[in-house]
């Protein structure tokens, strides 16, 4: 009796799922549900084959403007600014490229207005559970040398890099540049290799890795002297420039209407003057840029001069631009070859725009395993791809923050290339027809804390269609980069085209065709007897 309801809850599981079979006795097969099968339904043999995987130059390139900088599911946006040198894939530098809008136009600043200091703050990404506190008890508030107490909190910013340079942490010059060239809007398209003109520093400051928050009281009463907005790097900028810019030319037809004023004042660049230490993330949309000024204000016929300020739009509305240079090691210019016959040795993948992955499944293999389910009856129930991190690509990653140093996001998608050459791109059938399936991954991670890390890549379905339903797999082929699929507010896929790879800093050496490594890139298939 009990083995008459085994094999009718085989049979009807079998029949929903048409000709995947679904039953295996190794739980890293489970992709497609084997494992809701009982261990004595069916024994499997796994077999190893070769793949041909090469690098995809993408031409240090991605589009980067506002919306690839979006994740739906928080709502919110990544920006990236820093700068980052190492052995393997040389130096990367983040920019980033804003524009400004004023909060109302034809502005009245008040009679006399007479512009004291502007800030930009900028908040990045920090841990909110790594907490300094600092408390000056003697501390000369300037506007009024008003006796005070000043408590500044100051948290790590996090970060993807180096943690020390000779012995000492990495400092930036983060400058601040007008922009000369139209950004045109946040609904256009931008890449992150596009070069704009900004010739003119509007200010710059040292930052050491840290961001802070400041309060300020009196002594007298405790009454707040002042109380900073947010965690952030605040940048201040030239006090003469937005007099002469913004308050100066108030009555102007320039500060008369938005589409007026983003042509006068373009925008704002962020950038650093280094080209070694580390990248950080912040949300562009919730950038500050504060102008104080005093005008004058009669009352009861006594005329004085209150501190007033004014904070310009910094948020959703702007372009909003990342921009990323490169200056590539001679090691990786001449590993990153791109041999889609024979395979590449090495495989480099980065974020921001470097290189992907590209794996294909040879027709010979192909037809190796079509004659092996046709002559021995045994059907796929399981394939996957595996890779390996290069032991030598982590030696030289000792010296980095160990957080950073594998990478554990990643995103697979189909490639279809028609006689024409133009390709069409598609989550993985996988993925299309098993993400909601119990314990379904599309890649699952091993030995991450080990030298070398390995992941398997499931494509099990997909190599079920080309094998046993003859699908055509001539011009078909598999992209992994680093990076995730951004998920909409239901906690679905928003679509293949949507992932955060315009902001992954990660980047890792793999394996790929060395027939003399152990460890070469390899396709793995499980079969079960029909």
């Amino acid at each position: 009796m009990t083995y008459t309801i085994k094999r009718t809850f085989a049979i009807l599981f079998m029949a929903i799922f048409g000709s995947v079979l679904l039953y295996n006795c190794e739980p890293e097969t489970d992709a497609l549900g084997e494992q809701l099968f009982l261990n004595d339904a069916a024994q499997g043999e796994e077999t190893s084959r070769d793949v041909i995987a090469y690098n995809i130059d993408n031409n240090d390139s991605i589009r980067s403007d506002a919306s690839a900088m979006y994740e739906v599911y928080n709502s919110t946006r990544k920006a990236v600014l820093g700068a980052f040198t190492e052995s393997q894939f040389g130096m990367q530098r983040a920019s980033y490229f804003t524009q400004v809008r004023l909060p109302s136009y034809s502005p009245d600043f008040g009679a006399n207005p007479v512009v004291d200091s502007v800030v930009l703050v900028v908040k990045p990404t920090y841990a909110t559970d790594s907490l300094t506190t600092t408390t000056n008890e003697d501390y000369i508030y300037p506007d009024g040398n008003v006796a005070a107490k000043k408590v500044v909190n100051t948290y790590p910013v996090y970060k993807y890099g180096k943690a020390k340079i000779n012995g000492a942490v990495p400092q930036f010059t983060i400058k601040v540049n007008e922009v000369g060239d139209f950004l045109n809007g946040q609904n256009d398209i931008a890449y992150s290799n596009t070069i704009y003109d900004a010739p003119l520093e509007l200010g710059s400051k040292i930052f050491n890795g840290n961001v802070n928050s400041v309060t300020i009281t009196k002594d007298s009463d405790a009454s707040s002297l002042y109380t900073s907005s947010a965690v952030g790097i605040r940048i201040p900028l030239s006090a003469g420039f937005f007099q002469t810019k913004i308050v100066d030319k108030a009555s102007s037809s320039d500060l008369k209407d938005a589409s007026n004023f983003i042509r006068y004042f373009k925008g704002i660049k962020l950038s650093v003057v280094e080209s070694d230490g580390y990248l950080f993330q912040f949300n562009p949309d919730d950038i500050e840029m504060i102008m104080y000024y005093k005008n004058d204000k009669t009352e009861n016929g006594t005329t004085t001069r209150p501190q007033t300020t004014y904070k310009f739009t910094m948020g959703s509305a702007n372009a909003h631009i990342g921009h990323y240079e490169y200056n590539r090691s001679t090691q990786f210019d001449n590993s990153v070859i791109g041999d889609k016959i024979n395979g590449d040795a090495r495989l480099f993948t980065q974020g921001m725009g470097g290189p992907s992955i590209g794996i294909k499944i040879p027709a010979a293999t192909i037809n190796e395993l079509k004659q092996f389910y046709q002559n021995n009856k045994k059907a796929i129930i399981g394939a996957r791809i595996r890779i390996y991190t290069d032991p030598s690509w982590n030696i030289n990653y000792a010296n980095y923050n160990n957080k950073y140093t594998k990478p554990i996001d990643f995103t697979i998608v189909q490639k279809d290339v028609d006689s024409n050459g133009k390709e069409t791109t598609a989550f993985t059938t996988d993925l299309l027809n098993l993400s909601g399936s119990i314990n379904f991954s599309p890649y699952k991670i091993y030995d991450i804390d080990k030298n070398p890390a390995y992941y398997d890549f499931t494509i099990t379905k997909s190599l079920k269609d080309i094998v046993e339903t003859g699908v055509d797999n001539t011009n078909k082929y598999f992209k992994i980069d680093l990076a995730s699929f951004i998920n909409t507010t239901s906690g679905s896929y928003a679509g293949y085209k949507y992932s955060n790879r315009a902001f992954s800093a990660d980047r890792a050496v793999f394996i790929g065709n060395d027939p003399s490594n152990k460890n070469k890139i390899q396709l793995l298939v499980v079969h079960s007897k029909k």
